[in-house]
């Protein structure tokens, strides 16, 4: 292999851990969120960044960029949301073209519940990973990072 193939092959070999460690903690808090609140982690994820928000609410492709979902799926989602009462759509008053989607009362509640499960599982999740040799220095990455804290971090 040249030095270009090496360095292919790790960035390829680098891919493909950060995806272990990605469906690893994935599949940790789909079991814990589905089990003990009824949520996929997609739905904990929205309930999420819209309690985050001043007003709670945005507008629905901020809401598919906030999640990293298609706007289609994003659509499909809010509607089991809404469905469930969880989350309600509106027109924007001031552009009637743009449409809002809000968490309710019931969604804050519901989010605010699932929450320390949410934590604890992440918690956890990232205990086991670090623990493989494969996936041990990457945990330990991500536990170096920080991020700003926004005026809303303590809501929810």
């Amino acid at each position: 292999m040249s030095l270009a193939d090496d360095a292919i092959e790790a960035r390829a070999q680098g891919w493909r851990t950060l995806a272990a460690l990605h469906a690893r903690v994935e599949d940790r808090l789909e079991r814990v969120l589905q089990k003990e609140h009824g949520l996929s982690v997609s739905e904990y994820s929205v309930l999420e960044v819209l309690t985050r928000q001043d007003g709670f609410h945005l507008r629905m492709n901020q809401l598919a960029n906030a999640v990293v979902l298609s706007q289609s799926a994003t659509t499909r989602l809010v509607n089991r949301l809404e469905d469930r009462g969880l989350l309600q759509r509106y027109l924007c008053p001031t552009d009637r073209r743009g449409i809002y989607t809000e968490v309710t009362a019931a969604g804050r509640e519901l989010f605010g519940s699932a929450r320390p499960a949410h934590q604890e599982a992440l918690d956890e999740a990232l205990r086991q990973a670090g623990e493989l040799p494969e996936l041990a220095p990457l945990v330990a990455a991500l536990a170096t990072l920080t991020f700003p804290e926004t005026a809303n971090a303590g809501r929810g």
